[in-house]
């Protein structure tokens, strides 16, 4: 059962397109699995269009109409796009058994599983398209812990499988978290493995399984 999830600042920001790419793509993991979170984003997105279809139109220039006709006939760019280059997305990062790749995460590369601390590993994401994005996944073996920290800014962690607590809850797969300056944790996975991912801006992906990311003030 899911017990923790993205407040509503975030959905909302998710639902009006203003989420950094990292950070969209932790809300949209959580989302997958979590059908209030999925009832409350389709609330928000039909609210945005009910406020679109009543702003006044805007009025368009005489020439807006050929303009566009104009760029629909034009031929195709022989060069590609960041965002259409076909990419390799490597060799996945094994997963522990039961887990299923997050959708959301499809498009991004993804490094081997890479050594931490005793009984934790890391592996970092990509989006060719978003070459900025930092995304990481973060693998806890049971019984492993974090030392106590805090972060500057927020950072967001959503469980991909296992649980972890970090001395406020306990977290289990499909739970979201926010933690910010104000929060000093540890996270330790009492009945691992844990995986999950984070999104950075700084944003971080931890695979308890976990997904972690990092979103601005």
């Amino acid at each position: 059962m899911i017990r923790h999830h993205p407040a509503d600042d975030l959905l909302l920001s998710l639902a009006a397109g203003t989420l950094s790419i990292g950070t969209s793509l932790v809300v949209r993991t959580h989302i997958e699995t979590c059908v209030q979170c999925q009832e409350r984003l389709g609330l928000f997105e039909a609210v945005g269009g009910v406020t679109l279809e009543d702003l006044p139109p805007a009025s368009l220039s005489a020439q807006a109409l050929a303009r566009t006709l104009a760029t629909i006939d034009r031929p195709a760019s022989t060069h590609p796009t960041a965002a259409s280059r076909t990419f390799d997305r490597g060799d996945r990062p094994s997963l522990p058994a039961g887990m299923a790749w997050p959708r959301a995460l499809e498009a991004c590369t993804s490094t081997p599983w890479r050594f931490l601390a005793p009984g934790m590993r890391w592996s970092r994401l990509r989006l060719p398209a978003h070459p900025d994005a930092k995304l990481f996944l973060l693998r806890i073996g049971s019984g492993r812990n974090l030392p106590f920290h805090t972060h500057k800014g927020t950072e967001l962690t959503q469980v991909l499988h296992g649980a972890f607590a970090d001395g406020r809850e306990v977290f289990g797969a499909g739970d979201f978290d926010a933690a910010d300056q104000s929060i000093h944790h540890c996270r330790l996975s009492p009945t691992g493995p844990t995986a999950s991912a984070l999104p950075q801006s700084r944003a971080r992906c931890n695979l308890i399984a976990r997904l972690h990311a990092r979103w601005p003030a």
